[in-house]
């Protein structure tokens, strides 16, 4: 099942699904939709429509769409992190320079390079995502200091201690009950906002990203 799940929800996950598509031109038809990031807590879940109620406060009606998938998260630990391993962290800027970690995930190794590189993310104003391989994980005074590429490129991350680390779990309709936690990341379309996979909180540990 996981390896169902995960190829459609990894889509959702980052900003850059231009990989996965075919080289054409690019026409406006053709243009992706905007995409959206759904926050919150579930208020219900029937048929085809999840209501959330988000971290903003407002309530709001999310469509999943034919073939949809859920998945869960599942606690990892810092020094589960190791030099090959596939991450995506979601970072601040630091005072002294460099970047913060807010939140890591470790892919699966099935998932390695999928939505590869470092892009504007919105958990924080000024927050980024960085999708890429561990080059190496250094442990310091507070915490641990990754360097991660991406396309020929290199980046340190500073994971303090306490940071969220998770890793990808399976998950089914049965867990999208009232108060789970879920994080969606979806489009908008013209009849609201339309999900093909939704990351849902169980067992205690909710979606960090």
């Amino acid at each position: 099942m996981i390896k169902t799940i995960l190829p459609a929800l990894v889509l959702g996950l980052t900003v850059i699904a231009s990989a996965a598509l075919p080289v054409t031109p690019v026409h406006a038809e053709d243009q992706k939709p905007e995409q959206v990031h759904v926050r919150g807590s579930i208020v219900s879940y029937g048929g085809s429509v999840l209501k959330v109620k988000t971290r903003e406060g407002e309530t709001v009606d999310v469509t999943l769409a034919d073939g949809w998938k859920v998945a869960s998260v599942a606690n990892a630990a810092v020094t589960d992190i190791k030099p090959g391993d596939f991450v995506g962290i979601a970072s601040l800027p630091s005072a002294g320079g460099g970047d913060g970690a807010l939140e890591v995930l470790i892919f699966p190794p099935a998932m390695k390079g999928a939505g590869e590189g470092s892009y504007g993310w919105d958990l924080k104003p000024n927050s980024s995502m960085t999708n890429a391989t561990v080059a190496d994980a250094v442990k310091g005074v507070d915490g641990r200091t990754v360097t991660v590429s991406y396309h020929g490129k290199e980046k340190k991350i500073a994971i303090p201690d306490g940071t969220p680390v998770v890793t990808i779990a399976p998950a089914t309709n049965d867990d999208l009950v009232p108060g789970a936690v879920v994080f969606i990341p979806a489009e908008k379309a013209a009849s609201g906002t339309l999900a093909h996979q939704v990351l849902v909180g169980k067992n205690g540990v909710v979606p960090p990203m």
